[in-house]
């Protein structure tokens, strides 16, 4: 997925709005065609070559092109019921790309998917992830994936507890006798019967056989990471919030089954050889 700055949003809205006016038969004052392609270029290699100040000038550039545009389509529409329908959706995103600012929240990422929020990772290698967030709840001893369930708005991790408890009960239809989790779930929302551990680094005073469990809760992360790489998870194709819970779901459900599909594999193995090299007594 391409990184979301602002020229190239707004390069891509402009573009959008001249190709549906086009099609609409509405002839714009200027398309900025060549003009918005230049800035975005030079805005680029400005900013590769850290020349800053040229490189804002650039992005401005981008953002008047942009701006001229989402005019000149209002007035054009303006009195056509129809018209101003077919273009409500880019005309209002043309005006939220206009307005925001580089603290606000809840800002524009994505023009094809709307939705998608900027969530900080803390890590240094990347640091953010545009999307939404996904929480996994999996077993204790296979790790097999019994919740995948998506959540919008960027909540806290801990006020997503209650609601992955609830889909794990309702899917894998069991309740679970303790719950492990990571320290991003400190102050969370669960109220069932099941205990929740929440992990920590001092565990020489915790008894041996918790600590087996909370150094056990660490096996969900390689979960995570193959479901990211292997299952597709890290990009959804599936359009709206709809789409992204169900591709959490999916993504769940193609760990489950390449687990089971190695176990089988290594039972037919095991067979194939230990029938090829039986001990003959002659």
């Amino acid at each position: 997925m391409s990184f979301p700055t602002d020229a190239k949003l707004y390069h891509r809205l402009r573009i959008k709005l001249v190709k549906e006016a086009k099609a609409c038969g509405i002839e714009l004052r200027q398309s900025y065609t060549r003009k918005s392609k230049q800035s975005l270029v030079m805005q680029s290699r400005y900013a590769h070559a850290r020349q800053m100040k040229r490189s804002r000038k650039e992005i401005r550039k981008l953002k008047t092109c942009m701006g001229r545009v989402v005019r000149d389509v209002e007035r054009k529409v303006s009195g056509n019921v129809e018209l101003k329908d077919r273009f409500a959706p880019l005309l209002e995103m043309g005006h939220r790309l206009l307005k925001q600012k580089r603290t606000d929240s809840g800002k524009l990422y994505s023009l094809h998917a709307p939705e998608v929020e900027c969530i900080s990772k803390g890590k240094a290698h990347k640091r953010y992830e545009f999307g939404c967030k996904v929480s996994i709840t999996t077993t204790s001893k296979d790790n097999f994936v019994v919740g995948a369930q998506a959540f919008h708005g960027n909540p806290y991790d801990g006020h997503t507890l209650k609601e992955a408890m609830e889909q794990a009960g309702r899917l894998a239809d069991f309740t679970p006798k303790g719950i492990f989790v990571d320290r991003g779930y400190r102050g969370h929302n669960y109220e069932g019967p099941a205990k929740v551990h929440v992990a920590r680094r001092g565990l020489r005073k915790v008894k041996p056989s918790l600590r087996r469990w909370l150094k056990r809760r660490s096996a969900i992360e390689p979960v995570i990471g193959h479901m990211k790489n292997d299952g597709r998870l890290d990009r959804n194709y599936l359009p709206g919030q709809e789409g992204d819970r169900i591709n959490a779901i999916l993504c769940g459900a193609g760990h489950n089954i390449r687990k089971l599909l190695r176990a089988f594999l290594l039972f037919l193995f095991r067979r194939l050889f230990k029938n090829r090299f039986q001990p003959v007594a002659g």
